[in-house]
């Protein structure tokens, strides 16, 4: 761990430039406390370092949630060995793509009705939250178990005793990403009318106790929870992808779920702070939580270690290295073959800017977070699903 400032610590042993230069500025904001912890996986965001764990007093910052709000990810362990797996994966993979709809944009045709018991609930929750999810996206309803594109992704694994797990990576979708838009715009319109400067306008805030506060915590709160009933619908709909192409029933031995982008109530150094981690999990202690390496490298089910410095946080994933547009212009397609080599993958070029390369190294950035998490299980790809 690296102190840089009073109020920024840094786990990671690979920190850009740039990167370290936005996470200085937020951590100058009056209201952070104690400090701002930076994960092994921080790289450049909006506004504020995705992977950094941000604990405010009497004020939050939308954007230091994220606009996929609730992203995160979902795995299920089966009671199956990689070895009772038929050699030909390729009919599990064109199953689980036909089962889920794809890409950014790409929605359900009609509501299942799995997914209307969960439409249902989260209707009522936005009833008592005060507020119609419909001004935002009217199709919300038809987004659930809906996958999306970029580093969002569909897995089967193997872990290091052969055990199959599935294992995906999503958030709130379109619904959630117009609802944090909304209130960065707000946070922003509201720092003009008080004339507020900051190094940032990203790192717009909302004060505590006023209506704009209330209502994005609201919201808030509800787009989580969308976002954890869109990987249970998911999830639900890969296990039966999986249990119909191995003939029998898919017995779920465990299922793990974490947030990474979101906000919680929280006590930390003797004071009850808003804290926001944005592309970083919960790792209190004994707490399970799952970090996803980048395509084509291993993932990791752990176990958090509860290190109170960190902010009972540890990092979320292997994090950018180069921006898709760099990436595009660096990797190839034939690397990125080889980068897949032995996963059941669609090859398309479209997948170019997620090849491994363009993320800093899995194992480094579990080696930075030796203190934070404890791993249970390292996990291989099997099949690999992405939206593009």
């Amino acid at each position: 761990m690296e102190k840089i400032n009073d109020r920024l610590l840094s786990w990671a042993s690979l920190l850009e430039t740039e990167t370290r230069a936005q996470a200085e500025k937020a951590s100058r904001l009056p209201f952070i406390f104690p400090h701002i912890a930076l994960m092994p996986d921080a790289h450049l965001g909006k506004g504020a370092t995705v992977g950094s764990v941000i604990p405010t007093l009497n004020a939050i910052i939308p954007a230091a949630v994220g606009v996929d709000i609730g992203c995160g990810m979902a795995a299920v362990r089966t009671q199956y060995h990689r070895d009772e797996l038929k050699s030909d994966l390729g009919p599990l993979r064109t199953s689980i793509e036909n089962a889920v709809p794809l890409s950014a944009g790409a929605y359900n045709s009609s509501v299942s009705e799995t997914a209307r018991k969960r439409a249902d609930e989260l209707k009522a929750k936005a009833e008592r939250a005060g507020f119609d999810p419909g001004r935002y996206a009217g199709n919300w309803e038809l987004q659930l178990g809906t996958l999306g594109s970029g580093n969002h992704f569909i897995e089967v694994t193997a872990d290091e005793k052969g055990a199959v797990w599935l294992f995906l990576h999503s958030g709130s979708r379109g619904v959630g990403n117009k609802i944090a838009s909304h209130h960065i715009k707000v946070a922003q319109e509201a720092m003009k009318r008080w004339w507020i400067r900051l190094p940032d306008p990203d790192l717009a805030y909302l004060p505590e106790g006023t209506d704009e506060f209330w209502t994005y915590i609201r919201q808030l709160r509800w787009a989580q929870d969308f976002a954890l009933a869109n990987r249970d619908e998911m999830m639900d709909r890969v296990v039966a992808c999986f249990g119909e192409f191995v003939g029998g029933e898919v017995r779920e031995l465990e299922r793990v779920q974490c947030h990474h982008n979101y906000t919680e109530q929280e006590e930390h150094f003797g004071r009850k702070v808003w804290l926001s981690r944005k592309g970083a999990i919960n790792a209190e202690r004994g707490r399970p939580g799952l970090i996803p390496g980048s395509m084509g490298d291993a993932s990791y089910v752990v176990v958090g270690k509860g290190n109170p410095v960190a902010l009972n946080s540890s990092p979320h994933g292997a994090g950018r290295a180069f921006s898709r547009s760099k990436a595009r212009k660096t990797f190839t397609r034939e690397q990125l073959r080889t980068a897949m080599k032995g996963i059941e993958y669609r090859d398309t070029d479209a997948f170019l800017d997620e090849i491994p390369q363009a993320y800093k190294p899995i194992d480094v950035v579990m080696q930075d977070a030796g203190d934070l998490v404890e791993i249970r299980h390292t996990l291989h790809q099997l099949v690999n699903v992405k939206g593009d």
